[in-house]
């Protein structure tokens, strides 16, 4: 089978096409974008502003993207894999699904689709456990022009409503129920009690997983199997515009209503599938493990869209990483002879925490190349990963990218640029960093830190917010006029290499997850008798960083353990799990200005422990409270 056209062999490669990128993007990415397949080819291939911002990829170029991920490859392709699924229990069998059958059955499920009613344009709610369907539900959506909001499966129902609201989704894709380790997630339930406040809502396809009783109303709910029986699986992909909507995906911001960045057709294909050949270096036949879940952008990109677009074999899996135990992830990767892994810092330090015994006797001979996302990897989890996963001879590509970039933006490109732990390295061709000082005056040279913006379009970045361009234009373009504020302090170090060191807005990075502290405060702030709470983030050895709440309640507290249970029980049920507070602390007030903002400065110290530099208090509303809040640290 013949190797990816766009894929990059050496570092002098990299550095003589990094500098084309820089002085003729646009023939750098139409000669890229060449590579797939066009009903019709693109009138102009870019133009853009980042002042409205207004960028348009490819414009007036015609295509259906399951037809790059899917059809091409079936005359070449059609009996290899594409998707293997290993599910939860490591007990129940894996399944191999070939170009072939997944082509089948997307468009089979399209149909069903289409039976509801779906036409382009209409949005579609995904939230589904990380089965193959999933992905299947995704392309479906793709193949008739439905826009996919795939809602990640450890959200709330309030979560839940709040992006079917947002989005005005017309259908919602679900299971009867999950299973995550060792729990049993109630899906369809969770829906349900979302759907009490989700008028636009029509139609709801339930597919079995677990077989948990479940209550199906009349008119509105119906299981995807039944439905299946109703349709053929021949279905012509819709014609799309480069720049029609593929989907929306929520993302925490700084206030506390989610946003939903939006990713148009054309540029996002092209820069998903041209990052991941490249980053991971992909070699016909091999299988790539992403152990992200569907619901975030990475398995957007890296499990369903980068790789099925490259005719790779891509490997999903429903589980977590500690059940049965701490070797789950070595199991898999031996039992299906992965060579590309791709995990978290989070999931890194979390299994280095349970020792050594879980790796050994794992056959990792297969591995090739290592990968890790989600935040900055540090240098302890770094080497444990390089020397006991990689058994020191694979390449790591430590990558930083967003949500709204759509695709890995600076990263190693494996194997081919020289390494340093800690370091996402270099930007890739096509992606043009700048580091600001706070007025926006760029820091130029080697040997520096300041905030890093992008100065110029890639294909794969976000579009809009839906529904609220001001809010897009607001966010990521008006800090710094004329750029792409990323909300990353970063540091260039003397070799010209980027080091990312963490988010200078209100956004949390809690295992991978960004998570708005605004989001956090309002949850907290429903709790009956809390009246005010402040969030900070602090280091966590695991999670990379902890949740630290500040809270302010009506009545002095009779039973402090029962009222915090119920506050984390109160964010669990308005976000998730995944925002709760690892710590809470309850004060008597907050350090505030005269003109009432909360100094979060003070607090994020006192959080980190680090209480000796708190720098001048006097011109606070109450200076005595800071000593309070110290002297009552967790």
């Amino acid at each position: 089978m013949s190797a990816i056209p766009f894929q990059l062999r050496s570092f002098d490669e990299y550095k003589e096409l990094y500098s084309k990128s820089v002085n003729d993007p646009e023939g750098f990415w139409a000669e890229i974008a060449s590579n797939f397949y066009w009903r019709k080819p693109w009138i102009k291939t870019l133009q853009w502003n980042f002042s409205d911002p207004d960028i348009k990829w490819f414009a007036g170029g015609k295509l259906n993207i399951t037809e790059n991920a899917l059809d091409r490859h079936l005359a070449e392709r059609g009996d290899q894999v594409a998707i293997i699924w290993e599910p939860n229990d490591p007990h129940e069998d894996s399944v191999k699904i070939t170009y072939r059958q997944l082509h089948q059955r997307v468009c089979r499920f399209a149909n069903v689709l289409k039976k509801q009613g779906v036409k382009k344009g209409d949005r579609v709610c995904i939230y589904l456990p990380m089965v193959p369907e999933l992905a299947i539900a995704v392309l479906a959506c793709a193949r008739i022009g439905a826009v996919h909001s795939v809602v990640f499966g450890g959200f709330s129902s309030q979560s839940i409503a709040d992006r079917i609201n947002d989005a005005q989704c017309k259908v919602v894709v679900t299971s009867d129920g999950a299973y995550r380790g060792s729990k049993e997630i109630p899906m369809k339930a969770t829906v349900d009690d979302a759907l009490v406040t989700c008028p636009s809502v029509e139609t709801v396809l339930v597919m079995t997983r677990t077989r948990t009783p479940v209550y199906m109303l009349k008119g509105r709910d119906r299981w995807w199997e039944q439905e299946e029986k109703y349709v053929t699986n021949e279905c012509p992909a819709e014609e799309m515009d480069a720049e029609d909507m593929l989907f929306i995906l929520y993302t925490s911001g700084s206030t506390g209503k989610p946003k939903g960045v939006v990713h148009t057709t054309g540029g996002y294909m092209v820069y998903a599938a041209y990052t991941f050949a490249n980053v991971f270096q992909y070699q016909p036949g091999e299988i790539h493990f992403c152990t992200a879940d569907i619901g975030w952008i990475t398995g957007h990109s890296y499990i369903v869209y980068g790789p099925l677009c490259c005719g790779a074999t891509t490997l999903m899996f429903e589980g977590v990483p500690t059940f049965p135990d701490a070797g789950r992830l070595w199991d898999i990767v031996d039992k299906h002879s992965v060579n590309i892994l791709y995990t978290a810092p989070t999931a890194i330090r979390s299994l280095m925490s349970f020792g050594l015994q879980y790796v050994e006797n794992k056959d990792l001979s297969s591995l090739t190349k290592l990968g890790s996302v989600g935040e900055p990897i540090n240098e302890e989890a770094w080497h444990w990963f390089h020397d006991h996963i990689g058994k020191g001879k694979c390449p790591i590509a430590d990558t930083w990218w967003q949500t709204e970039t759509g695709g890995l933006m600076i990263s190693p490109i494996a194997g081919i640029t020289p390494e340093k732990p800690t370091f996402a390295t270099l930007p890739l061709p096509g992606v043009q960093p700048m580091l600001v000082d706070e007025n926006g005056k760029e820091i130029e040279g080697n040997g520096v830190s300041g905030n890093l913006c992008i100065k110029f379009p890639w294909p794969g970045i976000l579009r809009t917010t839906y529904g609220d361009h001001e809010r897009c234009k607001q966010t990521y373009f008006s800090t710094y006029p004329n750029l792409y504020f990323t909300g990353d302090g970063c540091l260039r170090d003397e070799d010209g290499y980027y080091r990312i060191t963490g988010r200078v807005d209100d956004v949390l990075n809690v295992s991978g997850h960004r998570i708005g502290t605004a989001e956090v405060e309002n949850a907290i702030n429903m709790h009956l008798g809390v009246v005010e709470s402040a969030v900070v983030g602090y280091p966590h050895d695991v999670k990379g960083q902890g949740i630290y709440a500040y809270i302010i309640t009506e009545e002095p507290l009779d039973d402090v353990d029962l009222t915090r249970r119920d506050i984390l029980a109160t964010v669990s049920r308005v976000i998730g799990p995944i925002a709760k507070p690892d710590k809470i602390q309850f004060v008597s007030g907050l350090p505030k200005t005269r003109s009432g903002k909360i100094m979060r400065r003070i607090l994020r110290k006192i959080a980190e422990g680090d209480t000796g530099n708190l720098g001048d208090t006097s011109t606070l509303l109450d200076p005595n409270v800071v000593e309070e809040i110290k002297s009552g640290a967790l």
